[in-house]
């Protein structure tokens, strides 16, 4: 008895000829259609800002420690290879 092999179903890939970032429909609008910033809008983006800065020093403190260390480990590595080949004195 012969196993019958499953015929594999091949892949059929359509082109419509356009790029990955086809921006040819979007447009810019000539005129200034900015919205007027106002206070409320201002303190929330104080509020933003403050709170970006606190995400920073949160992670800045967390990366120190570990920097300093790996700083350390490898200052004392150049200065053991810079002994053994005579360079150091």
């Amino acid at each position: 008895m012969a196993k019958k092999k499953k015929k594999k179903e091949k892949i059929v890939y359509y082109d419509d000829n356009s790029t990955i970032s086809d921006m040819s429909g979007v447009s810019r609008s000539r005129g200034n259609s900015a919205p007027k910033s106002t206070k409320q809008d201002q303190s929330l983006k104080q509020v933003q800002g403050t709170s970006k800065w606190r995400t920073f020093w949160s992670a800045f403190k967390m990366m120190l420690l570990p920097t300093v260390f790996a700083l350390a480990v490898i200052g004392v590595l150049y200065l053991l290879l810079m002994l053994a080949t005579g360079n150091l004195f």
